[in-house]
């Protein structure tokens, strides 16, 4: 049983085509953990330019995966990259949303067997 995501946007999106969902998700443990390295880099190295467009590009998904906490956090990435805040002011958050993100994949792999 998930936890960590939601598939229901995933299901209605797809008339519950399994196909499309193993693609969405297998989307998701490959490439988000990759995006989310690349926030990490442009926050760590104040390329707010790079943090943005990785956190613009898995935005979407954190929505599609039910991960409501995970998406309002990356909305927060984003206003910080636009601002172009200080580094201490989104570690937390981006700490939060990884967590998230580890958790969702580490899940999914192990209820679909990826």
């Amino acid at each position: 049983m998930a936890i960590n995501y939601n598939l229901a946007k995933v299901h209605e999106l797809s008339d519950n085509d399994p196909e499309f969902v193993m693609q969405i998700i297998t989307l998701f443990v490959t490439e988000v953990p990759q995006d989310m390295q690349q926030i990490d880099l442009g926050i760590k190295t104040k390329d707010h330019k790079l943090a943005y467009s990785y956190a613009h590009k898995i935005k979407p998904t954190l929505d599609l995966l039910g991960m409501t906490m995970a998406h309002q956090e990356i909305l927060e990435v984003e206003a910080w990259t636009k601002r172009e805040g200080k580094r201490k002011e989104i570690i937390d958050t981006f700490e939060s949303i990884k967590d998230q993100v580890d958790k969702a994949v580490k899940e999914i792999k192990k209820d679909f067997e990826i």
